[in-house]
């Protein structure tokens, strides 16, 4: 990596080479999408690879997401079958991280997602990723909590077992060997 928010040409280059075969493989989940209008968006925006690139680094396999409420939108979403692997035992954000007197994991989700430049997947779009494929069958997800359960101490993860996806609840200070997190970035 050379400076945060700049990739090296060689860098931009295996990136988007690793993207473009990611896309072409997995055509459900952006039918209606090119790969000229992804590099046209890169183009606009070029910070935006290195968020996406930072995606592909910490094991999230990052890939085009056509999501219905956004049309004609570029969603890069984690679509790695398990939570990203450089992204698990870490709660859920920096409060919950404070709050720990001991065995303190080495970061949290919101950071990790706020240093990386993306966002935590909400409940709904993380029913719509699991719409594409099946993803997270032996780990969880933290996603993006809602206020008021937050205010309370809480936060929420989801997971898909027996063909069903799970949302959960936990203390937000608690963190596993096999719970991540889940992002997205719109180019």
């Amino acid at each position: 990596m050379t400076n945060i928010g700049t990739l090296s040409p060689e860098e931009k280059s295996e990136l988007l080479s690793i993207l473009k075969s990611r896309f072409e493989k997995n055509r459900n989940r952006h039918p209606d999408l090119t790969w000229e209008t992804v590099l046209e968006r890169f183009q606009v925006n070029e910070k935006a690879l290195w968020s996406v690139q930072q995606m592909e680094e910490t094991g999230g396999e990052p890939d085009v997401v056509q999501d219905p409420t956004l049309p004609g939108k570029v969603v890069f979403c984690d679509c790695s079958a398990e939570s990203p692997k450089g992204r698990r035992s870490i709660c859920y954000d920096r409060a919950a991280l404070d709050s720990r007197k001991e065995f303190k994991p080495a970061s949290s989700a919101v950071e990790m997602a706020t240093e990386m430049g993306i966002e935590l997947l909400t409940e709904g779009q993380y029913r719509h990723l699991q719409t594409l494929g099946k993803f997270d069958t032996k780990t969880s997800s933290w996603i993006s909590t809602p206020d008021n359960i937050r205010k309370l101490g809480g936060a929420v993860f989801c997971d898909r077992r027996y063909e069903t996806v799970f949302l959960y609840h936990n203390g937000a200070e608690s963190y596993y060997a096999a719970r991540g997190f889940r992002g997205r970035l719109i180019v």
